[in-house]
């Protein structure tokens, strides 16, 4: 029980579920995730830790850059939760907005090398089966 309250902890607020749904697609540098949020820096971190401390990101550093991916768990907690949010967020006006602004950074250039990858960031690979 105690884990899932972390969960819903870390995913109560708006900007952190808008983070989980960019993450959902791969991983991220934290400069693209603060740029399609448009927050500061400061403010796109401590969404990033709340959703670290919650169990549900990871991160790793290459440089001065700080990448988050979703945690790859074989909890069926996480996936069925994940496979819910997904399925949720893709019906969002502000989560399709966000896409496209994760999109259009990404062919740009914007911050990192990352590649438009639909998904990607889910361990549950029947979610792609599923059309969501």
């Amino acid at each position: 029980m105690q884990k899932m309250a972390s969960y819903f902890k870390g995913l109560a607020d708006g900007n952190r579920l808008r983070i989980l749904n960019l993450l959902f697609h791969g991983e991220l540098c934290g400069c693209d995730i603060q740029y399609v949020l448009n927050v500061s820096q400061s403010t796109a971190s401590r969404h990033l830790s709340y959703l670290k401390n919650a169990g549900l990101v990871l991160d790793r550093r290459a440089g001065y850059r700080v990448y988050y991916r979703l945690v790859q768990s074989g909890d069926p907690e996480i996936a069925q939760l994940f496979e819910y949010l997904v399925m949720t967020l893709s019906k969002d006006k502000v989560s399709k907005a966000d896409m496209r602004k994760l999109r259009e950074a990404i062919k740009d250039g914007a911050c990192t090398v990352s590649e438009w990858k639909p998904l990607s960031g889910l361990a549950a690979r029947n979610l792609q089966t599923k059309g969501v």
